[in-house]
């Protein structure tokens, strides 16, 4: 049985300032705690909700066995496929820009669409992304979920895009509502695609240092994409 003071200090991994702190996140669910195992991570605690069998699991820790409603309670999601894991987190070293893909990320907040982008990116053989600071953390727990695994094998940096992009040399490409067709871009050998915000895009700062505007086609009346499927489309066009 898990111990109370272990039980609240599992739940506050739920909190981004409490994650900082311990260097340690949370993963949720079958699939994931599954992924999880199988990487390079330290897994500190695995908990699973008792009578739950867990055959494919072959885990580097003890499984503590603990109640559904304990689970559901430690966890942020009222069903957490009765298994859920804690793990430390790892300092990515900088990406070096123009020696692969990479995927720029520029104020994306919404948990979900940062987690699809990573799945995305990981199905396209994007393995390293850098974000804008504001950008939501890689470690809530709704971005993880959402990554279906992929956070094992895509490296996130956080940094300041401007500086990171500054360099006149670099193959970058941006997202916009007026740029050149993306069915006539050449995107070349290991280049950088940025997406933007949500709602206003990408920045003016990083904006400057785009060499193509790019545009996805529509035929629809609605405003724009969402951001993670824009991402999708243009990592699928940038891989071939």
């Amino acid at each position: 049985m898990i111990g109370r003071a272990k039980f609240k200090w599992i739940k506050s991994l739920q909190l981004k300032k409490y994650r900082q702190s311990e260097q340690c996140f949370l993963v949720q669910g079958r699939k994931s705690v599954e992924e999880l195992l199988r990487s390079d991570f330290n897994v500190m605690h695995v908990l699973a909700a008792k009578g739950t069998v867990l055959p494919d699991l072959q885990t580097r820790t003890e499984i503590e066995l603990v109640s559904e409603k304990d689970l559901a309670t430690i966890g942020s999601f009222q069903s957490n496929d009765s298994v859920l894991a804690v793990a430390r987190m790892k300092e990515p070293g900088p990406v070096v820009l123009g020696k692969s893909p990479v995927l720029v990320l520029d104020d994306i907040r919404d948990p979900g669409n940062l987690g699809t982008i990573i799945r995305t990116a990981d199905w396209f053989g994007f393995q390293n992304i850098i974000a804008s600071h504001s950008t939501v953390d890689f470690y809530n727990p709704k971005v993880i979920a959402a990554t279906m695994g992929s956070f094992c094998r895509v490296n996130i940096f956080y940094t300041d895009l401007a500086l990171a992009l500054a360099s006149q040399e670099l193959n970058i490409f941006g997202a916009f509502l007026n740029g050149k067709n993306l069915d006539e871009v050449n995107f070349g050998k290991n280049p950088i695609v940025v997406v933007g915000n949500e709602s206003t895009g990408i920045s003016a700062e990083v904006e400057r240092l785009i060499k193509t505007r790019v545009t996805i086609p529509g035929k629809g009346q609605t405003e724009s994409l969402n951001a993670a499927v824009a991402a999708g489309i243009l990592m699928y066009a940038a891989h071939h």
